[in-house]
């Protein structure tokens, strides 16, 4: 499931024209960023949520092959990523599936994080796993993290500054939203209701963590990249 509905409101005034997932970082579009890397993990298929400035997206994406692109239309009322993964729940059948923001990425990993992930998986322990990336470091991080790890690898969540951020990629099982009622909800209730239970897992990415949320953050990851010669 790759969330591409967003309004983009802190990149206004560039996404008043341009979707978020389609701005470009170093010549690249975020969104084939993001599904490059779903390709290359050996993801077959990615169901893709648009809302805002749909039809560029849908445009954008209509020659690729790899993955295989299936759009959850969501132009008459944006439902936020819980609500989103709710009305695609029928395509998702009843296994662990990948959810992956378009607003960052990995430069430089020398392995694929989203098969790291996946090697992680312990179903009988896990009711959801993220990919966690150092707050220190991270380009664009301009916030003090989200969670901290156990030694086993369970997600903690606790006050002040934290040691490592979501990075927007986590697996997640469908049956996390069997008892979801509305239409339109957030999903980090879910995830932390996850937590709480000791069921909510992390596993900390390689490679450089970019977060373009803002239009300045734009030219951080340009220069992070440039500097790395690669």
């Amino acid at each position: 499931m790759v969330f591409a509905a967003g309004l983009g409101t802190r990149m206004r005034p560039l996404t008043d024209k341009t979707p978020k997932p389609l701005v470009r970082v170093a010549g690249q579009a975020l969104i084939d960023r993001a599904l490059d890397d779903i390709a290359r993990a050996g993801v077959e298929t990615a169901i893709v949520n648009v809302h805002h400035l749909a039809d560029q997206i849908e445009a954008h994406l209509i020659s690729r092959t790899a993955p295989r692109i299936v759009i959850s239309d969501e132009r008459a009322l944006l439902l936020d990523q819980g609500g989103g993964v709710k009305k695609v729940l029928p395509l998702l059948g009843d296994d662990p599936f990948f959810i992956c923001n378009t607003d960052a990425f990995w430069h430089g990993a020398p392995r694929s994080n989203l098969i790291d992930l996946a090697q992680a998986w312990r179903a009988a322990e896990m009711d959801a796993a993220l990919l966690l990336s150092p707050t220190q470091g991270s380009i664009g991080v301009d916030w003090d993290g989200d969670f901290d790890l156990a030694a086993d690898g369970r997600i903690v969540r606790r006050p002040g500054p934290k040691p490592y951020v979501y990075s927007g990629v986590g697996l997640i099982k469908p049956q996390l939203f069997a008892k979801a009622t509305q239409d339109v909800f957030k999903l980090a209730p879910f995830l932390f209701e996850a937590a709480e239970k000791g069921r909510l897992f992390g596993v900390v990415s390689s490679g450089l963590w970019l977060h373009v949320g803002t239009v300045a953050a734009i030219d951080d990851a340009e220069k992070a990249i440039a500097a790395t010669g690669r």
